[in-house]
Protein backbone atom coordinates (compact mmCIF):
# COMPACT_ATOMS: atom_id res chain seq x y z
CA UNK A 1 0.00 0.00 0.00
CA UNK A 2 1.43 3.38 -0.96
CA UNK A 3 2.55 5.42 2.05
CA UNK A 4 0.68 8.61 1.13
CA UNK A 5 -2.46 6.82 -0.09
CA UNK A 6 -2.63 4.75 3.09
CA UNK A 7 -3.02 7.97 5.13
CA UNK A 8 -5.46 9.94 2.96
CA UNK A 9 -9.08 9.23 3.81
CA UNK A 10 -11.38 8.17 1.02
CA UNK A 11 -8.73 7.25 -1.55
CA UNK A 12 -8.25 3.87 -3.17
CA UNK A 13 -4.98 2.95 -1.52
CA UNK A 14 -4.36 -0.59 -2.78
CA UNK A 15 -5.64 -3.26 -5.18
CA UNK A 16 -5.14 -6.98 -4.97
CA UNK A 17 -6.45 -10.25 -6.32
CA UNK A 18 -6.87 -13.31 -4.09
CA UNK A 19 -7.18 -16.61 -5.97
CA UNK A 20 -6.44 -20.32 -5.60
CA UNK A 21 -3.88 -20.21 -8.43
CA UNK A 22 -1.85 -17.10 -7.52
CA UNK A 23 1.32 -18.27 -9.32
CA UNK A 24 -0.57 -18.84 -12.54
CA UNK A 25 -2.25 -15.42 -12.33
CA UNK A 26 1.11 -13.78 -11.47
CA UNK A 27 2.48 -15.19 -14.73
CA UNK A 28 -0.67 -14.22 -16.66
CA UNK A 29 -0.44 -10.56 -15.60
CA UNK A 30 3.31 -10.63 -16.16
CA UNK A 31 2.69 -11.40 -19.83
CA UNK A 32 -0.53 -9.42 -20.33
CA UNK A 33 0.27 -6.25 -18.32
CA UNK A 34 4.06 -6.37 -18.44
CA UNK A 35 4.35 -6.60 -14.65
CA UNK A 36 7.21 -8.27 -12.85
CA UNK A 37 6.72 -9.73 -9.40
CA UNK A 38 8.36 -9.63 -6.02
CA UNK A 39 7.64 -12.45 -3.54
CA UNK A 40 6.04 -11.63 -0.19
CA UNK A 41 6.60 -14.31 2.44
CA UNK A 42 3.44 -15.56 4.10
CA UNK A 43 5.33 -18.12 6.20
CA UNK A 44 4.65 -21.41 4.44
CA UNK A 45 4.09 -19.87 0.99
CA UNK A 46 4.60 -16.63 -0.94
CA UNK A 47 2.14 -14.08 -2.27
CA UNK A 48 3.28 -11.56 -4.86
CA UNK A 49 3.68 -7.81 -5.16
CA UNK A 50 3.26 -6.85 -8.79
CA UNK A 51 5.67 -4.24 -10.12
CA UNK A 52 5.12 -2.00 -13.17
CA UNK A 53 7.88 -1.31 -15.70
CA UNK A 54 8.86 1.94 -13.92
CA UNK A 55 9.53 0.08 -10.66
CA UNK A 56 6.36 1.05 -8.78
CA UNK A 57 4.52 -1.68 -6.88
CA UNK A 58 0.99 -1.45 -8.29
CA UNK A 59 -0.96 -4.44 -6.94
CA UNK A 60 -0.85 -7.73 -5.11
CA UNK A 61 -1.73 -11.26 -6.17
CA UNK A 62 -2.44 -13.48 -3.20
CA UNK A 63 -3.23 -17.12 -2.52
CA UNK A 64 -6.71 -17.87 -1.20
CA UNK A 65 -5.32 -19.61 1.89
CA UNK A 66 -5.43 -19.16 5.65
CA UNK A 67 -7.04 -15.89 6.69
CA UNK A 68 -7.55 -14.99 3.00
CA UNK A 69 -9.46 -18.17 2.11
CA UNK A 70 -12.85 -16.38 2.18
CA UNK A 71 -11.92 -13.38 0.05
CA UNK A 72 -13.71 -13.18 -3.31
CA UNK A 73 -11.69 -14.05 -6.46
CA UNK A 74 -11.81 -10.59 -8.01
CA UNK A 75 -9.70 -7.47 -8.17
CA UNK A 76 -10.40 -5.91 -4.78
CA UNK A 77 -9.92 -2.20 -4.11
CA UNK A 78 -8.97 -1.01 -0.62
CA UNK A 79 -10.47 2.35 0.39
CA UNK A 80 -8.75 4.15 3.27
CA UNK A 81 -11.16 5.15 6.05
CA UNK A 82 -10.62 6.72 9.47
CA UNK A 83 -12.04 3.77 11.45
CA UNK A 84 -12.75 0.39 9.83
CA UNK A 85 -15.02 -0.77 12.66
CA UNK A 86 -17.16 2.36 12.45
CA UNK A 87 -17.32 2.16 8.64
CA UNK A 88 -18.31 -1.54 8.83
CA UNK A 89 -21.15 -0.59 11.20
CA UNK A 90 -22.29 2.18 8.82
CA UNK A 91 -22.16 -0.33 5.93
CA UNK A 92 -24.71 -2.61 7.57
CA UNK A 93 -26.86 0.35 8.67
CA UNK A 94 -26.99 1.51 5.04
CA UNK A 95 -28.08 -1.88 3.67
CA UNK A 96 -24.69 -3.36 2.85
CA UNK A 97 -23.07 -6.48 4.27
CA UNK A 98 -19.68 -7.11 5.87
CA UNK A 99 -18.40 -10.34 4.29
CA UNK A 100 -14.98 -10.53 5.99
CA UNK A 101 -13.54 -8.91 9.11
CA UNK A 102 -12.97 -6.39 10.48
CA UNK A 103 -9.57 -7.81 11.40
CA UNK A 104 -5.87 -6.91 11.63
CA UNK A 105 -3.77 -6.62 8.47
CA UNK A 106 -0.42 -4.98 7.72
CA UNK A 107 -0.22 -2.66 10.71
CA UNK A 108 -3.86 -1.66 10.44
CA UNK A 109 -7.35 -3.12 10.19
CA UNK A 110 -9.52 -4.02 7.23
CA UNK A 111 -12.82 -5.54 6.24
CA UNK A 112 -14.49 -6.55 2.99
CA UNK A 113 -17.97 -5.23 2.32
CA UNK A 114 -20.71 -5.80 -0.24
CA UNK A 115 -22.74 -2.70 -1.06
CA UNK A 116 -26.53 -2.76 -1.63
CA UNK A 117 -25.96 -3.17 -5.40
CA UNK A 118 -23.75 -6.24 -4.84
CA UNK A 119 -20.35 -4.66 -5.55
CA UNK A 120 -17.47 -5.67 -3.27
CA UNK A 121 -14.71 -3.44 -1.83
CA UNK A 122 -12.33 -3.49 1.13
CA UNK A 123 -12.01 -0.77 3.77
CA UNK A 124 -8.65 -0.13 5.46
CA UNK A 125 -7.46 2.04 8.33
CA UNK A 126 -3.83 2.19 9.38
Amino acid sequence: MGEDAGKRMGVISWTDLTVKNAGELRDFYGKVAGWSSSPVSMGEYEDYSMVAAGGDTVAGICHARGSNANLPPQWLIYITVADVDESAKKCTEMGGKVIEGPRAMGGGRFCVIRDPAGAVAALFSG
